[in-house]
């Protein structure tokens, strides 16, 4: 027990590095944070602390910094991915180009290149207009009008 009273500082050090070390391959932003609380625990070794207070602050500080820092980190490591729309999500609101007339029943258009049955949410489009997608029904988009009118149309 002697010779941890004299070098605690050393093993605290030690520790935080190879938690420092195990977060760079995990990511996870747990390990850093018990890295913070081994390193606040170096500091109460320095400053002369008894190894149950060193211990102490050790848990402490890592608890605090899993429940209230490790939350603002992610988040700003991941800014906006909790709204980033994907598959057919990405689809909706997206202009679609007619390619076979739609109506009703069925119809073909083109979105972002790919070819899809399509119905029409209400009326009746030529190929060559342009309409907004409005919703994915398995594997037909229901489509709307948004304003742009082919100019087949008589």
């Amino acid at each position: 027990m002697d010779w941890f009273e004299h070098n605690a500082w050393m093993v605290w050090l030690v520790l935080a590095l190879v938690l420092g070390g195990i977060e760079m391959l995990s990511l996870s932003l747990v390990f850093v944070m018990l890295s913070g609380g081994a390193l606040a625990a170096l500091v109460t070794a320095l400053l002369g602390g008894p190894a149950w207070l060193q211990g102490l602050v050790f848990a402490l500080v890592s608890v605090a910094m899993i429940a209230f820092v490790r939350p603002v980190a992610g988040k700003h490591m991941r800014p906006g991915i909790e709204d980033a729309r994907t598959n057919v999500d990405r689809l909706l609101g997206a202009s679609a180009t007619v390619v076979e007339p739609v109506d009703a029943g069925r119809g073909l258009v083109k979105i972002g290149g790919d070819v899809w049955t399509a119905r029409a949410e209400s009326g009746e489009f030529l190929p060559g207009d342009v309409v907004k997608v409005v919703a994915i029904d398995g594997a037909t988009a229901v489509v709307a009008p948004s304003g742009t009118i082919s100019p087949y149309r008589s």
